[in-house]
């Protein structure tokens, strides 16, 4: 649409401001239908128009609308004179959503941080980090507490962003500070104590039931190569409270979810969960991570095209990375994981993500990069038993740093008694160095506080290595009883089967004992899992 430009001037020279609007009020209609390029041509051409109009016509329209209380948001207009800033925000709002960040900076920063709204504020901020420009973020974010104390989203962006809660105590209510500070430090159990004190102030919030989902999920271990730990079960509890009572049509963190279905092998809800969420709104990442993780047990190829779209529609968008990474992880791709890991990394380091980068250097014996890493992990969590753990693992790789590995795993159990993680770590260790005792006596105690189908495999495999079958045959039944569809279990149970009727499992063919050693890879997993 072309409105001649001595139509508009002489709208404007008329005083009739409403009609001048026209211009604005189509570009919001093409970005509400999603056309960007056409409302960004739209909007200049409007502010073309607006500022060739004589200057004293231009002064008395500028002056009407220092009293106007228009939105800025690019969804909604008022019939009032132009407002340059409100324009220019709306050509950013399109750059940002085409993903054109300097473009979109370079029409923030033409107006004045005085002149600036929340929303405006707001936009300014993602476009810092997103450009990875932390201060220019950090002081946005702030100033947008300065607008709105109880803008949640900023509190939770200055706490990832480094800041301490006495820089943002002053802004914002003290408990919720401190437990997104104790969370963007890793220190999740800190800040679940401080998200159930809120919970019970605030009952049924969704914000902080979603936070103690998302926290409770990031103290499980959901790389492929770990154990199934944490608190899984409050998780899915969390998740479900959300999704199935307050708010069937969110999809925050629903992906995270959708993997946490994954680890516990539920694929019926896990198939529901992605048919639902495709109903609602089928562009949005945690939709693609969510179809990713529903794939990856039928089609790895597929799954991945799956995460890797989810990182094309949002660049930061972390479950992307760590979904793609495990894939290729699982691949046998190694290099390509550790790129994936890093972008996660980049945008916040966490548990997964060092996890991740630790296994898939070792995958292609790069043991001086996994240590590394590994290393990082304990300085960015000097309290967790996780991080220990990591160390170990990277020792334990090879037969000269296993006296090491095994002082890391029983650091780890000092910290945390509870981490069955570190337990069958530490049991495997046993077994290897012909400590099959031990092995028995250490996960035994594991069995009245843990329903877990991986410590049942375990000591299923270590009474086998010991000629006692009628034990490995309860705790493999144990273990299919708790999850049928752990393939450790079922191949366990076959060899078993054939020592109990004393068949040698690793004399008839050279398949068979590729097919055992595969199992015991497979338990590796399965027990990092």
């Amino acid at each position: 649409m072309e409105v001649p430009k001595e139509q508009i001037t002489a709208l404007i020279d008329q005083g009739l401001y409403d009609s001048a609007q026209m211009l604005i009020i189509l570009g919001d209609s093409l970005f509400r239908d999603r056309e960007y390029r056409r409302a960004i041509h739209t909007y200049k051409q409007a502010l073309h128009y607006y500022k060739i109009v004589p200057k004293q016509n231009s002064t008395s329209s500028r002056s009407s609308l220092s009293t106007s209380n228009r939105s800025s948001s690019p969804n909604s207009f008022n019939v009032s004179a132009i407002n340059e800033n409100e324009v220019k925000y709306k050509i950013a709002s399109c750059h940002f959503a085409l993903g054109e960040t300097k473009a979109a900076i370079v029409e923030m920063e033409g107006i004045p941080s005085k002149a600036r709204n929340l929303q405006m504020s707001l936009l300014m901020a993602k476009l810092y980090r997103n450009s990875r420009h932390n201060r220019g973020a950090v002081a946005c974010y702030k100033e947008c507490l300065r607008h709105c104390p109880f803008f949640i989203e900023a509190i939770t962006a200055l706490a990832e962003l480094g800041a301490t809660p006495k820089d943002i105590i002053s802004l914002f209510a003290q408990r919720y500070v401190e437990a997104q500070c104790c969370i963007a430090s890793n220190d999740y159990k800190g800040g679940l104590e401080l998200f159930a004190e809120l919970l019970q102030r605030f009952p049924n919030n969704i914000h902080i039931l979603l936070e103690m989902a998302k926290t409770d999920l990031q103290m499980i271990k959901y790389v492929k190569v770990d154990a199934i730990i944490g608190k899984n079960d409050e998780a899915i509890i969390n998740f479900e409270k959300v999704v199935r009572s307050i708010d069937p049509y969110i999809l925050t963190y629903m992906d995270e979810y959708a993997m946490l279905l994954k680890v516990k092998c539920d694929y019926s809800k896990l198939s529901k969960l992605v048919h639902d969420l495709l109903s609602i709104d089928p562009s949005r990442p945690e939709v693609f991570v969510a179809l990713s993780v529903l794939w990856e047990r039928k089609d790895e190829r597929g799954a991945l095209s799956y995460a890797e779209k989810s990182i094309r529609i949002d660049e930061r968008h972390i479950p992307g990375y760590i979904m793609k990474g495990n894939l290729l992880l699982s691949m046998k791709r190694p290099e390509a994981a550790v790129i994936a890991f890093r972008g996660a990394q980049e945008l916040r380091p966490d548990l997964r993500s060092y996890q991740g980068l630790v296994h898939s250097y070792l995958q292609f014996s790069k043991v001086k990069e996994a240590l590394y890493a590994a290393r990082e992990a304990m300085k960015a969590m000097p309290q967790s038993a996780k991080a220990l753990k990591l160390v170990g693992d990277v020792h334990a790789s090879n037969a000269s740093g296993r006296e090491k590995a095994k002082k890391f795993y029983e650091s780890a159990l000092r910290l945390e008694p509870g981490y069955l993680g570190a337990a069958l770590a530490l049991a495997e260790l046993h077994v290897i160095e012909g400590r099959n005792g031990d092995a028995v006596s250490l996960l035994e105690r594991y069995l009245k506080d843990w329903a877990d189908d991986s410590l049942h495999v375990k000591l299923a495999q270590v009474f086998a290595a010991t000629n006692m079958l009628q034990e490995a045959l309860s705790h493999y039944e144990a273990a299919l009883r708790i999850n049928s569809q752990n393939e450790a279990a079922k191949k366990g149970l076959e060899r078993l089967e054939k020592q109990m009727k004393g068949v040698d499992p690793d004399a008839p063919e050279e398949d068979e004992e590729n097919e055992v050693e595969d199992a015991e890879g497979d338990q590796e997993e399965t027990d990092l899992l």
